[in-house]
């Protein structure tokens, strides 16, 4: 008899994608959702019964209960469950199955997750492999968040409310970490021994960058662990970037691996030696992976082009940490863009609480900065924090700051801007809802 699985909160990046892959394994999926937008219908359309609302009788006839780390324990339909004796299991949980179940290959990090993932998955394409994978987005070129494939599973390891606490992957990429979530770990040294934890549960190859400080201190710590970067054991070297490519070289003791990408900046150059080194220490040949990074397509939100505004070239990203912030600024900067406009909308009331100062420091280099009032998530805001909190120190430091309390006043406020050679709206919220459909270069 065929595994009937229901999902709360079945629209979520994450948990969408696990519906595709459990539906592509052969169960009977379910979900529901109360803020879907189109990701609903595109789940019904790959065969998944879907609900806009949460009822209790969602549980009846199911044999297992998942559920997203935004639901509550007293949620109806977790408690309807419990009542009937359905079986329950949290997303961290599935995923720690899914590593007994499937060669795991994990790439983890506090930013670059998905863009990393999807470059591995087109290497493994490219190698003939036939692996699943699960992200937070789809991509572009090969399928959608979620997917079933015999020959391994490809897997982003969310550190988010200690979602990876259970997984032991096969093998691991570590890309960054910076502080984040800092309301569930507390702190960085908290959040670095869960990373160290993870490195020290996966069971195969683990790849660091070790130019980033945090992913240095867990790497370096690890024997056996690959290093890339300077004083690694593989060096990125001459690095050529432009508008929309990168081009470098991947140098070991023994070899020499020549890489283009179709995206620019560093950060995606860090990000794709990191993958392509794993992919190496895996067995995958050179050749496949220099075909699969140099048909890799972007990740959607991040660097994305999205037109030209009297004359002036829009982009979105959904940078939304210092690190990344600044990275991606750094990235228009190797473009070519000398003067950069930013419309920045802080994510989640606790990260804007505890790195409000950060995120000034990260955007101090912008020509202006527009700052929005925060895509809360969810969370509730006692104090009732406002984007001002980011936009105040920025202003001290930078003359052309402007704060507004709606999205919807952007383009008001654009018109009052200096010109610029290009406008980067950073978050990741619901920003990108106020970019219109521009025109394109």
């Amino acid at each position: 008899m065929t595994t009937r699985i229901h999902i709360i909160g079945v629209a979520g990046a994450g948990m969408s994608g696990l519906a595709r892959l459990l539906a592509g394994q052969g169960f009977v999926v379910s979900g529901c959702d109360v803020h879907a937008g189109s990701t609903l219908d595109d789940l019904a359309e790959a065969g998944i019964t879907v609900f806009a609302e949460h009822d209790s009788n969602h549980v009846e006839n199911i044999d297992l209960l998942l559920w997203s780390p935004a639901i509550s324990a007293d949620h109806p339909e977790r408690t309807r469950a419990g009542e009937v004796g359905v079986s329950t299991l949290d997303r961290a949980s599935m995923l720690a199955q899914l590593g007994h179940e499937h060669e795991l290959i994990g790439v983890t990090g506090t930013h670059g997750k998905t863009t990393a993932t999807s470059m591995l998955a087109w290497i493994m394409h490219e190698s003939g492999r036939d692996a699943g994978w699960l992200l937070g987005a789809e991509i572009r070129g090969l399928g959608p968040n979620g997917r079933f494939g015999p020959d391994g599973l490809l897997v982003e390891v969310d550190e988010s409310y200690g979602t990876f606490s259970l997984v032991a992957p096969a093998a691991l990429a570590l890309l960054n970490i910076e502080p984040d979530h800092l309301d569930y770990y507390g702190n960085l040294q908290a959040l670095e021994t869960a990373f160290q934890e993870l490195t020290q549960r996966t069971t195969g190859p683990v790849v660091y960058l070790r130019t980033d400080p945090g992913a240095r201190r867990v790497g370096d710590a690890l024997d056996g662990a690959i290093s890339v970067g300077v004083g690694g054991d593989w060096a990125i070297e001459n690095v050529e970037l432009s508008r929309r490519a990168a081009h470098f070289e991947l140098v070991s003791k023994s070899t020499t691996m020549k890489l283009s990408l179709q995206v620019p900046g560093r950060h995606n150059v860090s990000n794709a030696a990191v993958v392509a080194v794993l992919a190496h220490a895996l067995g995958v040949s050179e050749s496949a992976i220099a075909s699969g990074l140099s048909k890799f397509q972007g990740a959607p939100r991040r660097f994305e082009f999205r037109g030209s505004y009297q004359g002036v070239d829009v982009y979105e990203d959904y940078a939304h940490l210092p690190g990344e912030i600044a990275a991606t600024l750094d990235a228009a900067r190797d473009a070519g863009y000398e003067r950069v406009g930013v419309v920045f909308q802080p994510h989640r009331i606790t990260r804007t609480l505890s790195l409000a100062q950060e995120l000034a420091d990260s955007l101090v280099d912008a020509s202006w900065i527009i700052v929005t009032d925060i895509y809360d998530a969810g969370e509730e805001n006692p104090e009732k924090i406002t984007g001002a909190l980011v936009a105040t120190p920025l202003s001290s430091a930078h003359g052309q700051v402007s704060y507004i309390e709606n999205i919807d006043q952007v383009w008001a406020a654009l018109s009052t801007q200096s010109p610029v050679d290009a406008i980067f709206f950073l978050g990741a919220g619901d920003i990108s809802t106020v970019i219109p459909e521009l025109d394109p270069q």
